[in-house]
């Protein structure tokens, strides 16, 4: 990737979500264990902690946003990058259920700013499709790691004591924190940032500049975005219970489907991103991602009536098939994010945005295990129509968008 070599803002961002990304791989695989084990909480009190912390950080994303637009989204990336750090580094430090469930909630309130401060520097540097395709090179390198920071922590789990996942925690915190180091001074060193960082100040500060809340036609994308990301649900929490479950085929296969999922992603996200670089090609996007998602559901309800050879290839079918709609998906979403957003309120208006993916994150294992998982066939099928559903109404919000845009040149609400 020659560009990001030359890019030093490209280059700086990829190596702080590569230093995430690598800390998420790995406190992903120990997480679970460490909490019932290392720190004595039972599965279902983990479970509601978690979801409580997921709420707090719906909340931070929001609220990033508008700090964004206020301090400058470099430096809230920065901070909040390092606080991240911090807070993981406490979970070894936790004994009970209330320092558990504080430490959680600021992991996930410091994640969802300095995802936003994220989105929102992307906005504010880069310029119309550029932007869709720096953030499609950094889901690569994120992906990449998640992966890398999974076969790590694999060491702890073949150790398998107490002691090694509190080790692979603190493991976890440190290399967060190591992270924001290509973040230091990056506005010192490039000529123009700080100016672009700072260009909504005013509007944050003033009555100037129109409130996201206020934006129509951006709440309702968000909200479709939304819906469609419960995908992920998919693959974190059906899947593994499906294959293990309700099906004939080794539950060693899951390990196998997340993997084509990763590389799929690794190959084909930035060449999804260039198929959805205006709001009309986006939206067409972000419908065959929904297609695609009925064919995946459809598929995986079907593989739970067959022998474990044929389902076994039935799986790996709907996983491309999952993994594509993920390409899709993302590359549409985040094209219409960036596209219908006022520019001198770009920190708010990706505040909302990232809000809307931090509600599916929250809500999307309930939704599910209570349709796929616990109804089995029509489950899958009525979640396969709301993806479907939800991409054809994402085209037809896209196109009535830019229909103004065509004609005038501005961007209408």
């Amino acid at each position: 990737m020659p560009e990001l070599l030359r890019d030093p803002v490209e280059r700086a961002l990829a190596s702080a979500v590569a230093a995430l990304s690598l800390s998420r791989g790995m406190f992903f695989a120990v997480s679970a264990l460490y909490f019932t084990r290392g720190v004595g909480l039972s599965a279902a009190t983990v479970g509601i902690g978690l979801t409580a912390a997921g709420a707090v950080g719906v909340l931070a994303s929001y609220v990033g946003g508008r700090l964004s637009d206020r301090y400058g989204a470099d430096r809230l990336q920065q901070w909040t990058l390092a606080a991240n750090g911090a807070s993981l580094l406490a979970y070894a430090f936790a004994s009970n259920v209330l320092s558990f469930v504080l430490i959680a909630a600021c992991v996930s309130a410091t994640r969802g700013l300095q995802s936003t401060a994220q989105v929102t520097l992307l906005a504010r540097w880069y310029v119309g499709p550029e932007r869709v395709t720096v953030r499609a090179r950094l889901r690569v390198v994120m992906n990449v790691f998640i992966g890398g920071g999974s076969l790590l922590a694999g060491l702890a789990l073949m150790v398998d004591t107490t002691s090694a996942y509190r080790f692979t925690v603190v493991l976890v915190g440190a290399v967060t924190m190591l992270g924001t180091l290509p973040l230091i001074g990056l506005r010192r060193r490039v000529a123009g940032l700080a100016e672009r960082m700072d260009a909504s100040n005013t509007a944050a500060t003033s009555s100037s500049g129109r409130s996201p809340l206020r934006d129509r036609t951006y709440v309702a994308s968000t909200i479709l975005n939304a819906i469609l990301a419960i995908q992920f649900g998919l693959t974190s929490v059906a899947i593994p219970l499906w294959v293990a479950d309700h099906t004939d085929a080794p539950t060693v296969l899951v390990s196998a489907l997340l993997l084509v999922n990763t590389v799929y992603v690794a190959l084909f996200q930035v060449r999804a991103s260039r198929g959805a670089q205006s709001l009309r090609t986006a939206g067409q996007s972000v419908r065959r991602a929904g297609l695609l998602l009925l064919v995946a559901c459809v598929l995986f309800a079907f593989a739970g009536y067959l022998g474990a050879v044929a389902a076994t290839a039935v799986l790996l079918l709907a996983a491309l098939a999952a993994s594509a709609a993920e390409t899709q998906g993302e590359a549409g979403g985040w094209t219409m994010a960036f596209e219908l957003a006022d520019p001198a309120r770009a920190g708010a208006y990706q505040g909302l945005s990232q809000t809307g993916y931090a509600v599916a994150q929250m809500f999307s294992p309930a939704v599910v295990t209570t349709s796929a998982i616990d109804h089995g066939t029509p489950g899958w099928i009525a979640l396969g129509v709301l993806f479907a559903t939800t991409g054809a109404a994402t085209a037809l919000l896209a196109n009535h968008a830019a229909a103004p845009q065509a004609s005038s040149g501005m961007r209408v609400t």
